[in-house]
């Protein structure tokens, strides 16, 4: 092995281990008791799951876990599905005002998600959908960075395959749904992803358009832990170390793809 061999992959752990600390970190703390919890010590003296089974048996973490997967599963179908065929449709159809209709969706990326919250809230408050599933998914079922991210893709396929498909009588949603989109899935599986993962830590729009604390996802719900009085952190820790899990478990079964997905994306972008 050549020593620039061994110095890139004494890089890599050293970043490895830079990234992975704060969540080992964060996981052993979980198991400290609440009067060691500020102690110096990277290692509990006296390792417990207390703090664990408070948070699941004690408070309504459960009930937050479910309303984050709940949206977050959600919002992830819509976005994949809704994005990717508006993407086939800027990419691979004909009709007039495609190329402005395009710059306004990415216009749409330099508005900060801040400026956005209150036309949003009085749009939801108007309907009806404060403090309820659909308030807490409308802004996410659809992506601008996720449109621009499948029309990339679908260029890429050649028009060929699909006028020997139109001869052959497929219908336009069959060539989307049964032969582009299986050719795309790299780039649906880095979409996925990254929405999966916007969605799970998104705190300011939960926060505000949800009021009663059934309704409230992971993010909102962990913060009411801190109080005027102090803060619960031997149960933040506890709740945040379950709340990677799902992350973890997303990761381990499509690492493949994702990788293939940010690859691909880089390229193509």
């Amino acid at each position: 092995m050549k020593l620039r061999q061994v110095f890139s992959y004494l890089l890599l752990l050293a970043i490895g281990a830079v990234i992975i600390f704060p969540f080992v970190w964060m996981f052993l703390t979980a198991l400290k008791t609440p009067r060691e919890i500020f102690d110096l010590s990277i290692l509990p003296q006296q390792p417990t799951f207390a703090n664990f089974r408070e948070v699941l048996f004690d408070t309504r973490f459960p009930r937050w876990f479910g309303v984050s997967t709940l949206i977050a599963s959600v919002t992830t179908l819509s976005v994949l599905f809704f994005d990717s065929l508006v993407g086939y449709t800027l990419a691979k159809l004909r009709f007039r005002g495609k190329r402005i209709f395009f710059i306004l969706i990415l216009s749409t990326l330099m508005v900060p998600t801040e400026m956005l919250v209150i036309p949003w809230y009085v749009m939801s408050a108007e309907l009806g959908w404060t403090d309820s599933y659909w308030g807490l998914l409308f802004p996410g079922i659809v992506s601008a960075f996720g449109v621009f991210l499948m029309r990339q893709f679908f260029e890429t396929l050649p028009n060929d395959l699909l006028d020997a498909s139109r001869l052959d009588g497929v219908s336009e949603f069959g060539i989307f749904w049964r032969i582009c989109l299986p050719l795309v899935r790299p780039a649906l599986a880095a979409l996925g992803i990254f929405t999966f993962l916007t969605s799970w830590n998104s705190f300011l729009w939960p926060l505000i358009i949800v009021q009663s604390p059934s309704m409230r996802t992971i993010p909102v719900g962990v913060a009411l832990f801190s109080g005027e009085a102090g803060s619960a952190w031997h149960l933040i820790m506890a709740a945040s170390s379950l709340s990677v899990i799902p992350v973890l478990i997303v990761f381990l079964f499509f690492q493949r793809q994702i990788i293939e997905g940010v690859v691909l994306t880089g390229v193509k972008g």
